[in-house]
């Protein structure tokens, strides 16, 4: 797993007027090809009246999937603007399409580039870019006698919680970063002054609006 990756938070579109010609961003995040096909094929059922419906995705971790579509639109004036907004933003498992209604006027290649790339700009702000952060999960489980203590430890140092069990004892979910994971339990140690029992649990990512410091 990457250390955190930049991707989108939901589905999100936006409409831009350039020279008459409607431009519409569509934006969303998704996890394979088949889940970006499948919304490329909405979006043009959805406006099967538009002139063209452009699109870029880019999925997995390592950006091993790049696919671009001008629609029909002169090649190299619309997929590949998409596409390049896209790895300029450093956006990963995303699909972008950018529907156009022609409006009369036309726009020229250079034209068609600035439209297509402000649309898809449009489309992903729409869509709240955010970022995916690897944490790992850790349990810490106490008595009661040293809950007190630990909770206070844990939120002086701004420690990401989860759901508290209260039980026979107390169980602690806590969410250090992954690369962070091991420092971490050996400082819980340390607080409990080993009275506490430590599991280390599965890595996951986890949305933040912006990269922890």
């Amino acid at each position: 797993m990457l250390a955190h990756y930049r991707t989108i938070h939901s589905y999100g579109s936006s409409e831009i007027i350039i020279k008459k010609s409607r431009f519409i961003g569509h934006a969303k995040p998704v996890e394979s090809e088949e889940e970006a096909i499948q919304f490329i094929e909405a979006i043009k059922k959805e406006h099967r009246a538009a002139t063209h419906n452009c699109s870029a995705y880019i999925i997995g971790e390592r950006d091993q999937i790049q696919k671009q579509s001008d629609d029909g639109e002169p090649s190299g004036t619309a997929g590949k603007p998409i596409l390049e907004v896209m790895k300029h933003q450093g956006l990963k498992n995303t699909v972008v399409v950018v529907t156009r209604y022609f409006g009369g006027i036309m726009l020229g290649a250079g034209g068609l580039i600035r439209a297509y790339t402000d649309g898809a700009v449009a489309g992903i702000e729409a869509g709240k870019p955010i970022y995916k952060v690897n944490h790992q999960l850790v349990l810490i489980e106490v008595d009661y006698t040293w809950y007190g203590k630990l909770e206070n430890e844990l939120r002086n140092q701004g420690m990401l919680l989860g759901d508290i069990g209260f039980t026979d004892k107390v169980t602690v979910p806590c969410y250090p970063l992954a690369a962070e994971a091991e420092a971490f339990m050996n400082w819980a140690t340390d607080v409990t002054q080993g009275q506490s029992l430590i599991v280390a649990g599965e890595n996951e990512y986890i949305v933040h609006e912006s990269l922890p410091e």
